[in-house]
């Protein structure tokens, strides 16, 4: 039972980070950056559905807007700061995002404060009763996985069976060819971040649930979210809920055998270990080009 309750709890963070995975991976596919200001940014629009809340509104209007205020961040975002970045050299924008990643963090502080506060949950955080037997799944746990599987599935028919999604990853991979092609660049760039800041936020609510938040309260999702979205592969979405979900059981079984002081010398294995032998990630292809 130790070993079942073990596993599901790494399950249940597990989705979490394929969350997170997800959004890094939306952003990589549609423009080539990784994004680590995305944890902020999800923060961000966490205490805002927080500050709704604890006006009087119900758990799902704080939900709904957090997501909307996701999606609005994103695309300012893009349009006031990534925008005006040199895209030459593509660590360029990877600096402004860990810039970006300082400032919010700051501002959030001096907004909504330092001070940690409990976030409500929608549904049950006791676990489930089995033959006498209480696992360690929750009904949020559950609402959570649904949540993950239903964005991984609309990413893949985004990407894959339509003419959006074609255009996005068109922009990502050559934006000069693709604005000969009729492709507008800069609107498809700027809803990739919206989209990527709405999913980034969807995470960033999940991992609040029924716990506490502060400004700093989804920097361990970066982390381990990153190495879930390179495990699975960027140009995944499938493959970043695996990815997720490895890196959630692979953690909490070391962190209730080994010791939780493991867990982060464990993720670091982890990503090295991927990059050693298959850098492009579980789920990568190989690519054949005739020339």
């Amino acid at each position: 039972m130790q070993l079942i309750n073990t596993v599901l709890g790494g399950l249940s963070v597990g989705v979490v980070y394929a969350a997170f995975a997800l959004a890094l991976v939306l952003i990589w596919q549609s423009t080539r950056i990784v994004n680590f200001a995305q944890a902020p940014m999800a923060m961000v629009t966490t205490f805002i559905a927080l500050t709704l809340i604890d006006a009087g509104a119900s758990y799902w209007v704080g939900f709904a807007v957090a997501l909307a205020a996701g999606f609005v961040l994103g695309a300012l975002v893009e349009r006031l700061v990534i925008r005006y970045v040199d895209h030459d050299n593509h660590i360029n924008p990877v600096i402004l995002t860990l810039g970006l990643f300082i400032v919010l963090h700051a501002l959030a502080a001096v907004i909504f404060g330092s001070s940690f506060t409990s976030f409500p949950a929608p549904f049950g955080l006791s676990g489930v009763e089995v033959g006498g037997t209480t696992l360690a799944l929750t009904p949020f746990s559950i609402f959570s996985v649904l949540c993950v599987l239903a964005v991984m599935a609309l990413l893949r028919l985004l990407f894959l069976k339509t003419d959006l999604g074609l255009t996005m990853r068109a922009a990502a991979f050559n934006q000069e060819v693709a604005r000969i092609l009729g492709v507008r660049v800069t609107r498809t760039l700027t809803l990739g971040w919206a989209l990527a800041s709405l999913v980034g936020s969807l995470s960033g609510l999940l991992i609040a649930g029924g716990g506490l938040v502060h400004p700093s309260y989804m920097d361990g999702v970066v982390v381990y979210g990153f190495v879930a979205a390179v495990l699975g592969g960027l140009d995944s979405a499938g493959g970043a809920v695996v990815g997720g979900l490895l890196m959630g059981v692979t953690l909490s079984l070391v962190s209730g055998y080994l010791g939780s002081g493991l867990v982060p010398l464990a993720a670091l294995v982890v990503l090295v270990v991927v990059l050693l032998v298959k850098p492009g990630g579980l789920f990568s292809t190989s690519v054949e080009r005739a020339v």
